[in-house]
C-alpha cells in the first residue's frame, strides 16, 4: 500500500507533463482533444470538428477539408496539473508529426475504434511508439455506437499491438446501447453523461458476474508480471485495490502492459476517468530523462518539435524543456551552433497564446525568433552546442512534383517560401534538379504536396503550378562505327584546324564512358588529346535522339595537324563534329531508368498490389513475410521510373491507406518501338516549350 501511495504521489509532483494524442485517420483525436479540454476547463464548451468550431484543426487547410494535416497543440491545468497535449494527424502522409514530437513526450493516448479496416493503421502508429519505449493507453473510442462485445474488440486489436492490452473497463449496456462503464480496477460503475462527468452507480445485479469474470482476466494478466499477485489469486486472496493500482503503474511505465480504456470523445463519455488515468500513472520529465540517457543536472536543455511560420508574428519553435529552464530573453545554443536570443515565451491552446515569462523542465512551450535552430534540433543556455536527439528515420519521399511559377519574378520568392515549409516540416524536401532545370518538391503522397502547395498560397502569397517531372532518359548506342571528323576555318591571320578519327563502341549496360588514344606517328600531337576527349564529352551530353549518352568507348585513331591553325579549340571542334557523324550511324537506342522498388501491404492487400506493379510495365522478383509485422508482407519489383508517379495514391488507395514503398535506382532498360517514340517526340516537344 505505501508503494501505491509513493507511486500516486510521484505522478502527482511529476511536474508538466507532455501526452500525445495519435490514432488512425477519423479514429476522433482531435474531438477526444476538445472532450478533455472542456472536462479541464481551458474551453466553455466543447466544439466540433465536423462544425469548424474546435480548438484544433483550425488552420484554413484544415478547415476546408475537415482534417487534420499538422500537430494541434493545447495546453491547460487538470486538478492541479499541467498537462499540454499534443493531437497528431491520422493519415499515414503526415506521420511525420508524430515522430517529431513522440520521443520528448511522457506518454501518448492512442485513440482507436472496432474497425478492422482501421488495424493495420494501428499497427503502424504502435511500431512508432513501441520503438522509443513510450508508455501508452488505448482509449476505445465511439463506445456509443459500438456493435460488438468489448472482449471481441479486444480480440480484434491485439494484433496491432506487441504488447498484451489490459482491459480496464467494461462498457454497460441497454438496449443494445453502451450507457456507462463498470471500473474494473475500482470495482465500481459509472452511467454516462453528455458532455459532464459520469455518475457514480450501485453495480448492477445483472452485471455482477460479468464484472467478476473481466476484472479476474484483468488480475490474471498483471499477475503475470507479480508474483505475490499471482499467489493471492491462486488461493482465492482479494488483492487490495492500492495493490492492484500500484501494478497497473508500474507495468504501464515498463511497457508490459497496455491499458485499454473506453468512452465516446463526441459525447465526452469517458474523459474523466482518462483524466485521472494519466494523472496517476504517467511518470514525468524525470523518467523522459532517463529514457533518452540524459543527466538530471547540466545546462537547461530543450528540444524543438515542431517550426511554425507566421505571416506577421516571425517564427514559433514548440519545445520541450528537458532540464533546467529558459527566460524570455536568454541567449541560445542550438545543434547547428547557431546562436539565438529568445524573443518571447507562450503557452498555447490551439491558436490562442498566452505569453509567459519563463519555461520550467517539463513545460512545451512556443520559443519566439528561433529563426536558425530547426525542428529536431536541441537547444541550450550554454555555449556548447548539444547534439540532436536519437530518433527513428525519416520516410522516403514517395510523391514527387515538378513547380513553377507563372511569373518569373516570384521563382525567389518560392524558394524562399518551400525553405520556410521545409524547416516546418522536414519530411518535404525540394531540389533544383540541375539536368532537367526542374524546382523539385518531394513528399510522403499527394495529398500531402497538395496541403503544402496550399499552405504556400495561404501563407507566404506564392501560387505555383504542379506537374509530373521529367524522367532523366539516356541513350546508348548498338553498333561500333569509325569516323573523320574535321574542323577548319580561315578568316585571316591564324586559321583554326582539328582533323580527328575516332573508333565509337558500344560498352556493357553500366560500364560508362571510356575514352583512349591510339596515334601513331604524331598525326595528332599528344597535347591534342586531352582537347578531343573534352569534345567528345561535350557532344555525348546530348545525343541524336535527345538525350545524354551513357555506356560508349571512344579511341583516337590517326587525325592531321597543322603546325599554325591547329589549337586545343580546333581539336575540342573537331573531336565533336565526328561524334555527331558516328552517333546516328551506330544504331542509337532509348534507355528509361528502371528503380528497385519494395512495397509494404498488409497480407490481404497482396493480390492488388502485384496487379498494380503489373499494370506499370512492373516486374516482380517475389515476395516474403514483413520482419516483425504480423499480418503484412513485403514485394519485391522493379519498375520504370517513368511509371511510379502515382503508384503511392493508388497503393494506400488499395490498403485502407497504410501501404508504402522504398525505392532506389537500379539499372537501364531499353525502349524500343511505339513507346520510344513517344518519349522522343515528348521530350522535343519539352525542349521547344522552353526554348
Amino acid at each position: 500500500m505505501g508503494e501505491a501511495k509513493t507511486a500516486s504521489s510521484e505522478a502527482k509532483t511529476a511536474g508538466p507533463r507532455l501526452v500525445a494524442i495519435v490514432g488512425p485517420f477519423q479514429s476522433g483525436k482531435t474531438t477526444l482533444l476538445e472532450a478533455m479540454l472542456a472536462r479541464a476547463g481551458a474551453i466553455t464548451r466543447q466544439g466540433s470538428v465536423r462544425d469548424g468550431t474546435s480548438v484544433g484543426d483550425s488552420s484554413p487547410e484544415a478547415r476546408s477539408h475537415a482534417m487534420s494535416v499538422e500537430g494541434n497543440i493545447a495546453t491547460t491545468e487538470f486538478l492541479g496539473d499541467r498537462y499540454t497535449f499534443f493531437d497528431c494527424p491520422g493519415s499515414i502522409e503526415f506521420i511525420h508529426e508524430m515522430r517529431n514530437v513522440l520521443p520528448v513526450c511522457d506518454a501518448a493516448i492512442v485513440v482507436c475504434e472496432a474497425d478492422a479496416k482501421k488495424t493495420p493503421a494501428l499497427q503502424v502508429i504502435l511500431r512508432e511508439i513501441e520503438a522509443i519505449g513510450l508508455p501508452r493507453i488505448l482509449f476505445l473510442n465511439k463506445i456509443d455506437a459500438a456493435n460488438t462485445r468489448v472482449r471481441d474488440t479486444l480480440s480484434l486489436l491485439q494484433p496491432a499491438s506487441r504488447t498484451p492490452l489490459l482491459l480496464r473497463q467494461i462498457p454497460i449496456w441497454k438496449d443494445g446501447i453502451a450507457v456507462g462503464f463498470i471500473d474494473l480496477a475500482l470495482e465500481r460503475a459509472f452511467v454516462y453523461r453528455e458532455h459532464a462527468m459520469s455518475s457514480v452507480i450501485e453495480l448492477p445485479a445483472d452485471e455482477l458476474d460479468r464484472k467478476k469474470e473481466a476484472r479476474f482476466s484483468m488480475l490474471e494478466r498483471l499477475a503475470d508480471y507479480d508474483d505475490g499477485l499471482m499467489e493471492e489469486l491462486i488461493s482465492d486472496i482479494e488483492p487490495a485495490r492500492d495493490k492492484v493500482f500500484e501494478d497497473m503503474v508500474r507495468e504501464l511505465r515498463s511497457g508490459h502492459l497496455v491499458p485499454l480504456m473506453i468512452g465516446s470523445a463526441e459525447r465526452g463519455n469517458g474523459v474523466t476517468r482518462l483524466l485521472k488515468a494519466l494523472r496517476h500513472e504517467v511518470p514525468g520529465i524525470g523518467k523522459l530523462r532517463e529514457r533518452l540517457g540524459l543527466a538530471d543536472e547540466g545546462p537547461a536543455l530543450a528540444h524543438v518539435m515542431r517550426s511554425i511560420h507566421t505571416a506577421h508574428g516571425g517564427k514559433l519553435s514548440f519545445a520541450r524543456v528537458l532540464r533546467g529552464s529558459f527566460a524570455d530573453g536568454t541567449t541560445v545554443t542550438g545543434s547547428s551552433g547557431a546562436e539565438e536570443r529568445i524573443a518571447g515565451l507562450s503557452r498555447l491552446v490551439g491558436s490562442s497564446a498566452m505569453k509567459i515569462g519563463r519555461a520550467e523542465a517539463g513545460d512545451a512551450a512556443a520559443f519566439l525568433r528561433l529563426d536558425r535552430i530547426a525542428t529536431g534540433d536541441c537547444f541550450t543556455d550554454a555555449k556548447e552546442a548539444p547534439p540532436r536527439l536519437e530518433r527513428s528515420a525519416s520516410t522516403q519521399p514517395v510523391q514527387v512534383f515538378a513547380l513553377s511559377v507563372k511569373d518569373r519574378k516570384d521563382e525567389v520568392r518560392l524558394a524562399a517560401a518551400l525553405a520556410k515549409l521545409v524547416d516546418e516540416d522536414p519530411s518535404l524536401n525540394f531540389i533544383q534538379d540541375q539536368e532537367t532545370g526542374e524546382l523539385r518538391l518531394a513528399g510522403q503522397g499527394e495529398m500531402h504536396l497538395r496541403f503544402a502547395l496550399e499552405r504556400l498560397s495561404s501563407r507566404f502569397g506564392v501560387t505555383a503550378e504542379a506537374r509530373k517531372p521529367l524522367v532523366a532518359y539516356r541513350e546508348t548506342i548498338k553498333d561500333a562505327v569509325s569516323v573523320r571528323g574535321r574542323h577548319k576555318k580561315q578568316s585571316g591571320g591564324h586559321g583554326q584546324f582539328g582533323d580527328v578519327v575516332i573508333d565509337v563502341k558500344p560498352r556493357r549496360r553500366g560500364d560508362g564512358f571510356a575514352f583512349a588514344e591510339n596515334v601513331h606517328g604524331g598525326t595528332v600531337p599528344r597535347q591534342y588529346f586531352s582537347s578531343v576527349e573534352a569534345g567528345v564529352k561535350d557532344a555525348l551530353n546530348r545525343g541524336p535522339l535527345g538525350f545524354p549518352v551513357v555506356d560508349v568507348a571512344v579511341t583516337l585513331t590517326d587525325g592531321s595537324y597543322h603546325s599554325v591553325d591547329s589549337s586545343d579549340m580546333a581539336f575540342r571542334a573537331a573531336a565533336k563534329i565526328a561524334i555527331g557523324e558516328a552517333l546516328p550511324k551506330a544504331r542509337p537506342v532509348l534507355l528509361e531508368p528502371i528503380l528497385s522498388v519494395e512495397i509494404a501491404v498488409p497480407t490481404e492487400a497482396m493480390s492488388r498490389a502485384t496487379g498494380l506493379v503489373s499494370s506499370r510495365r512492373g516486374q516482380i522478383l517475389g515476395y516474403d513475410a514483413r520482419p516483425g509485422w504480423e499480418g503484412w508482407d513485403v514485394l519485391k519489383a522493379q519498375i520504370p521510373e517513368a511509371e511510379i508517379g502515382g503508384l503511392i495514391v493508388e497503393l494506400r488507395s488499395a490498403t485502407a491507406g497504410v501501404g508504402s514503398y522504398a525505392s532506389h535506382f537500379d539499372h537501364l532498360a531499353e525502349v524500343n518501338g511505339k513507346p520510344a517514340d513517344a518519349i522522343i517526340a515528348q521530350h522535343r516537344g519539352h525542349r521547344a516549350e522552353q526554348g
